[in-house]
Formats: C-alpha cells, structure tokens, sequence
C-alpha cells in the first residue's frame, strides 16, 4: 500500500489480451459501477483472483504432534450428523432440474 501523498508505482510491464464484444461489454460496464478505469478494473480483478489462487495453494507446516493431532481427528470413526444428511439429501439451487422446477430461465454462460 503506497503511503498518504506518494504517488503509485510506475506501470512499465505491458499485458496483452483479448476478449469477444461481449466480455469486453461485460468488463467496461462493471469498470463504471466501481467507478475505476478499464484498466484498473481488470488489474485488481485479476491481481484478486491470483492472489486468492496463489493463497489457496500454500504449503502449511505443522510439528510433529499437530500432524499427528489432524491424522487422529481423521481417522475417528464418522459420527451421524442429521444437519449434513439433510442438506445433501436436497437438490443443489443450480442444478438444471431445480432451476427447471423453480421456473427460472436457465443461461449457458460461455467457456473459455
């Protein structure tokens, strides 16, 4: 974080990319609502988004005796949980059969 009056690092790596109308609608319009420039936008969208995929892939370190604590918890026998029985028992809000039953539309969203 740059300090009160320091002026932000200066951009000289130049990234590249491109988007179909539809992504780059999608992007510019988002980019207003959060009152940031295009550019702005997608750097802190896409520095979010590596950050988090980065902090998702870190390596804990544990001494011995927690380890072995988390292998033990592990190894108990299950224990009945009726919450959990429930709620895997229903069908999931997104599943196309729910959304069907529920009237809502159902979009394909594009990939990749």
């Amino acid at each position: 974080m740059a300090a009160i009056g320091a002026s932000p690092p200066a951009r000289s790596a130049r990234l590249g990319l491109r988007a179909t109308p539809e992504q780059e609608a999608v992007l510019r319009r988002a980019a207003e609502v959060s009152h940031k420039s295009l550019t702005d936008f997608i750097l802190d969208s896409a520095c979010l988004a590596a950050e988090q995929t980065l902090l998702d892939q870190r390596l804990f370190m544990v001494s011995g005796s927690q380890a072995q604590a988390l292998i033990d918890l592990l190894d108990r026998p299950e224990q009945a949980n009726e919450g959990l029985r429930d709620l895997f028992a229903r069908q999931a809000p997104w599943c196309p059969a729910t959304m069907k039953l529920a009237g809502r539309r159902q979009t394909r969203w594009p990939v990749g």
